[in-house]
């Protein structure tokens, strides 16, 4: 179905809709520092000795006390006269003795609080009541302790470098895992209920706004804001400003309106609501109360001369940016808190007061209000989109599987190419405008008519056209077929069938073909989307218009048969256009170089498919697709003609066409003149992109594909082809780690396995699982995410451009900034969003380690290789975000990191095998396989590589038993037959040794 991209039920729980926005956030600081080094000797000395003073600190301390000493307090109640005795030798001992105790059990619950912390990954935790040289010392033994049990040998926060600082709370690294939201739908009613609240109080604000004439101006001076410096790691925030100063942090951007692009003090300028500086001076509305209100000039006997003139000087260039700016949108927001800042007022200036209860994109996403780049055609075909996003994800698989198969290190495709320019604009329209969703409901709807007529041994009705409106599905019939089988029911007429969403929700897989392949997107009217059935098509369907309109419908009609998803088999025969369209799917696509090899290749086919049918007893193709007969003979047939025929291949095509729908076989031709014979449906394609139809009544908004977009499609196929340049050199990485001892980043993310953050504040419950989310997508897209992309993956069934401000504005808070003040959340050249350096996920580690250690150092220094692949197969906990949350990350189904990451850990493995192998060390190589095989466990090269070290250790029954297992792993398909093959030649006595063991 067409995806709802500004729906207002499509909000969040990352929005800031909703009641009351939060008064308290997660505050922005320097992270431990995170090292990449090995364990070394004087690691395991000092845990140990670190083991030892425990050990006699915790234990020998008390037991000496209980046995030498005993119990130093009274026996009874102390009474006066033990008051006035003398004081002995033993009273001091006595005294010592409770002092000790008291150390004792102060540095036992620091060790107990430091223990805990360190095992949990909370990070340093609160200080303990007048512990600090005690619960210092406790921690620098609890972390000596600790630093070789950690999980990440190479890239975790350096337990050992705890306590070699000064005890800093605002320095204290925390470990957010994602958390579990609520089910997708019970999730998207929540959001609904938020955003209907926030937009009645929105119009009440804009109500009460008008009631007072529109101008807030006229409620009191205009008032100028100075933002001084952050306390400590508090910052201000436009959402905050607003929230203490207008009573609604949603109105920040009214702010923002007032101040963009005005000239600051420093000489620069606001153009991000997230981005202000102190010193920078805000023009507030003219309603703006609280806080500490200063008159000016005169009665300020709190502001300097020179900010006086500062603000004097201010509230003259203002006049450039009176153009009424929005506010009360939902969404935006900052959630910093504290920060000192001085409002002061000056007297009323005539300006025009904002319009309240105008809305607009917030700053961070101002360019949302066009495609920003991205090509609109393919914006609006999901369709068409999703089968190009899943076709393209098939072939980059394939690419990566086909090539695991090749040398182990540096082999070409491990890392697909990043597309550019035109290519990356239409990958990016690809994701955002894809509807995955829709097609897997009308893939199943349809089958599931088929098996259901199946069983009441109903033949298939004859299919001219479905209708796609607000998600259900009509069905229109050539002619009554009766009564639908359920949960379909009866349409407008007789001709109609049609399913409800929720009925087609349903669905289950069911094996049966595909009944009606050649369904085919034409466009849109009143918001229904139009699929017409070409091969049931009485005739000819003709299109008419000038060449180049003609040429984007038929590239598009042909770019979704090629790759739609409610198809099984199919051929797709171009004449006149698109040869460079067969990398889309060469195993569908065929052309051909003119008009009388197509009449040619025709007539041959209509021959053999009529006396197929004759033999198969059946009277057309749909019969035989529900029928006990083979159906994959049923295939369709679909013809694109997009050059004008000749009047007499005119009429030898009409007669082809005659029978056509019967076989299974469909023609689309193109005519310069409208007028073609045989022609059963005319349509034609203005230079508007409208679709028109008359004796159809139909005027749709067209469905194209034009040439720009058709090539840059076709350029991200031919990139990601298994066949095309083999002998190309293997790609970098997009983004290599610094894996030196200097390679600290401030923000490290475990993706590999369970998903971890350290150096960061874990968000609002709330909203932290949508910030995590999004984290993990750009980690993953190092190249850059257009921020459509972002809120297309996080919200797919569409989000208003508020909503979408406000998140980025919050994970930009979230992530903070660099030392040297940069932001982490950063944007390219081209707009799309960035992390910086510092931010940094294990994945990144895995394959940079791997990168230097098959093409960088490790190519020249056998210690240097063996080293950095132990450290990078240390690193893997665990498949790819193990622990996501159901419902979430449902991008990850268009992505190939997925397919990546096994083939990458059993590269590495096979690398790090082959290194111990060198020296004949069997069992270190058996030890990484192992490791490999957990996150990798259907890749056969692991198993023949464990097969050759089991078998170089000489022991002939552990060979037969992982024999054993392999065949008991393999189920009812048996082994491969190279893994077969292997066997025989590393035990030909297998198959009695198995049948022996039983």
């Amino acid at each position: 179905m067409p995806r709802r991209r500004t729906s207002s039920s499509s909000s969040s729980t990352g929005s800031t809709t909703g009641t009351t926005a939060p008064t308290t956030t997660p505050r922005n600081r320097t992270p431990q520092p995170v090292r990449v080094r090995r364990r070394s000797f004087g690691d395991f000395v000092k845990a140990f000795l670190a083991f030892v003073a425990l050990a006699v600190l915790l234990v020998g301390v008390p037991g000496a006390l209980a046995t030498q000493i005993g119990w130093p307090l009274p026996n009874g109640v102390p009474s006066l006269d033990w008051l006035q005795q003398e004081i002995t030798v033993q009273t001091f001992l006595n005294i010592l003795t409770v002092v000790v105790w008291l150390a004792w059990a102060q540095f036992t619950a620091c060790v107990l609080v430091e223990m805990k912390a360190a095992l949990s990954g909370v990070g340093v935790p609160g200080r303990v009541p007048g512990a600090g040289p005690s619960q210092l010392l406790a921690r620098q033994l609890v972390a000596a302790l600790l630093l070789v049990g950690a999980t990440a040998a190479s890239f975790t926060p350096g337990l050992s470098q705890l306590g070699q600082s000064g005890y800093d709370a605002n320095q204290k690294p925390t470990v957010a895992a994602a958390q579990q939201t609520p089910g997708f739908f019970a999730q998207q009613q929540e959001q609904a209920a938020d955003t209907a609240s926030a937009l009645a109080e929105q119009a009440s604000h804009a109500a009460s706004h008008a009631d007072a004439g529109g101008s807030t101006a006229k409620q009191g001076d205009t008032k100028y804001y100075r933002i001084q410096p952050p306390e400590g790691r508090h910052h201000d925030s436009l959402w905050e400003i607003a929230e203490r100063h207008l009573g609604d942090g949603r109105r920040y951007k009214e702010i923002f309106d007032l101040n963009k692009d005005r000239i600051q003090p420093d000489g620069s300028k606001l153009s991000e609501a997230s981005l202000i500086r102190p010193g920078w001076i805000m023009e507030m509305p003219g309603d703006a109360r609280g806080g500490e209100l200063v008159e000016m000039p005169d009665e300020a006997p709190n502001v300097s001369p020179d900010v006086q003139q500062q603000i004097a000087d201010y509230a003259q260039s203002g006049d450039h940016a009176q153009g009424g700016g929005g506010s009360g949108a939902q969404g935006g927001g900052h959630e910093h808190a504290g920060g000192g800042a001085t409002q002061v007022s000056v007297p009323e200036q005539q300006r025009p007061a904002p319009d309240s209860g105008h809305q607009q994109a917030t700053s961070v996403d101002a360019e949302s209000g066009s495609s920003f780049g991205l090509p609109e055609a393919l914006l609006t075909a999901p369709l068409l989109a999703a089968g190009l996003l899943g076709a393209l994800g098939r072939r980059r698989r394939q690419a990566l599987w086909q090539s695991a198969f090749g040398a182990v290190g540096g082999r070409r495709g491990m890392e697909p190419p990043t597309p550019s320019g035109d290519a990356q604009d239409v990958q990016d329209a690809l994701l955002v405008g894809a509807d995955p969703e829709g097609v897997r409901l009308l893939d199943r709807s349809l089958r599931g008519l088929a098996a259901s007529l199946a069983e009441e041994s109903r033949a298939l009705p004859v299919v001219y056209a479905a209708w796609l409106s607000n998600g259900d599905l009509h069905l229109q019939l050539a002619q009554p077929a009766g009564k639908p089988p359920a949960p379909w029911q009866q349409g407008q007429d007789q001709t109609f069938w049609m399913l409800a969403r929720t009925d087609a929700e349903r669905y289950e897989d069911v094996d049966t073909a595909a009944p009606y392949p050649g369904l085919v997107s034409l466009g849109t009217m009143d918001d229904s989307r139009l699929l017409l059935n070409l091969e049931a098509v009485p005739g000819i369907v003709s299109l008419s218009g000038r060449e180049a309109d003609r040429a984007a419908v038929f590239a598009s009609v042909a770019a979704e048969l090629a790759t739609n998803g409610w198809s099984d088999r199919m051929t797709i025969t171009l004449v006149g256009f698109g040869e460079d369209l067969t990398p889309l799917a060469p195993n569908r696509i065929r052309h051909l170089e003119d008009i009388e090899a197509l009449v040619e290749t025709m007539e041959a086919e209509t021959r053999q498919r009529r006396g197929a049918l004759g033999a198969a007893g059946h009277d057309s193709v749909l019969t035989g697709r529900t029928g006990p007969a083979q159906h994959t003979r049923w295939a369709p047939h679909l013809v694109l003609l997009a050059a004008q025929p000749s009047p007499e291949d005119a009429v030898k095509l009409a007669e082809l066409a005659s029978d056509a729908s019967r076989l299974g076989i469909g023609y689309l031709v193109g005519t310069e003149t409208g007028d073609l014979p045989g022609a059963a449906w005319e349509m034609e394609i203005t230079g508007q992109g409208k679709l028109l139809a008359p004796l159809l009544g139909l005027e749709l908004d067209a469905q194209l594909l034009p040439v720009a977009q058709q090539r840059a499609v076709v350029e991200l196929f031919v990139e990601a082809d298994p066949e095309g340049e083999s002998d190309r050199p293997a790609n970098t990485p997009p983004f290599l780690v610094d894996i030196s001892e200097q390679g600290r980043p401030a923000v490290y993310a475990r993706l590999v396995g369970p998903y971890e953050i350290i150096g960061l504040d874990t968000p609002d419950g709330d909203r932290s699982a949508l910030l995590h989310e999004a984290l993990a997508l750009l980690l993953l897209h190092r190249e850059g995410v257009h921020p459509r992309v972002l809120s297309s993956a996080l919200w797919p069934r569409g989000v208003t451009d508020d909503v979408r401000g406000a998140l980025l504005d919050r994970l930009r808070d979230w992530l903070g900034a660099d030392p040297d003040g940069t932001p982490r959340l950063g944007r390219d050249s081209t707009g799309r969003l960035t992390l910086a350096k510092s931010v940094v996920s294990d994945l990144d580690v895995l394959r940079s380690l791997y990168h230097e250690a098959t093409q960088g150092k490790g190519v020249g220094s056998r210690a240097v290789r063996g080293r950095l692949l132990t450290d990078a197969l240390v690193l893997v906990r665990g498949p790819l975000l193990a622990d996501r949350p159901e419902g979430r990350y449902r991008w990850l189904t268009h992505e190939i990191v997925d397919a990546q990451l096994p083939l990458l850990v059993a590269d590495t493995g096979l690398a790090l095998c082959e290194f111990h192998m060198e020296k004949n060390r069997a069992e270190k190589a058996i030890e990484a396989l192992n490791a490999a095989l957990r996150t990798a466990p259907a890749d056969e090269r692991l198993w023949h590589e464990l097969l050759r070290a089991t078998h170089a250790t000489g022991d002939t029954s552990r060979l037969t038993a992982l024999a054993t297992d392999l065949i008991g792993r393999s189920g009812a398909r048996g082994l491969p037959p190279r893994t077969e093959a292997l066997l025989d030649e590393l035990l030909p006595t297998w198959r009695d040794a198995i049948a022996a063991v039983g």
